[in-house]
């Protein structure tokens, strides 16, 4: 945990160019300590106060704490990632991460509020089939990657899911995911 974090960003922010932040797409930061120590709050506030543009991506309704501060910047996205609508499947997979109803539920106030809003599926998982319904008027777009859980083989295999892992069903689901959001008129971005 980098507790100064918002310090350096004060230190550095006025030495740097403007440019968009993503906080964060390699590691949460709404971790449970966040709550504590509201490291990725001060962060957000700093980022607000010189105007740059911000991109939040995280698993945790938590983010909602945080809503006064998002709903006043000009060009702040908040983002959850929703790896499928089975809750079952995600307990497996993510058996320390919020419930989906919960992620969905915070994407819908994000969205009501008039805050741009998205849905990460990544990576694409048994029961994502049905996500484009859950995120219908709740995000204003939808980004899907294939992206493997590598640490998670042993889970696919203990399941009996290692064909949730081909290029086959990536880019079937992938095709699937696409369609279904068209028809819902949300645009979709495929990375793979």
């Amino acid at each position: 945990m980098k507790i100064n974090a918002p310090d350096l960003l004060k230190l550095e922010i006025s030495k740097k160019r403007r440019g968009r932040v993503w906080v964060s797409g390699v590691c949460d930061p709404y971790q449970p300590l966040e709550e504590k120590y509201e490291l990725t709050r001060r962060c957000l506030m700093i980022l607000r106060q010189h105007n740059w543009p911000v991109i939040i991506q995280t698993r945790s309704p938590l983010v909602l704490r945080d809503m006064d501060i998002i709903k006043e910047a000009r060009e702040f996205e908040v983002g959850l990632t929703v790896t499928t609508a089975d809750d079952e499947t995600r307990k497996l997979f993510e058996p320390n991460a919020p419930p989906i109803v919960d992620r969905i539920r915070a994407l819908d106030e994000f969205h009501r509020a008039g805050v741009r809003t998205y849905a990460m599926i990544a990576p694409i998982l048994p029961g994502a089939e049905t996500l484009p319904e859950l995120l219908a008027g709740n995000v204003d777009y939808v980004l899907v990657d294939r992206m493997n859980y590598h640490y998670a083989d042993w889970v696919y295999r203990k399941y009996g899911l290692e064909d949730k892992r081909s290029d086959e069903f990536f880019q079937r689901i992938g095709r699937e995911l696409a369609s279904r959001l068209e028809k819902l008129s949300i645009p979709c971005h495929i990375t793979f």
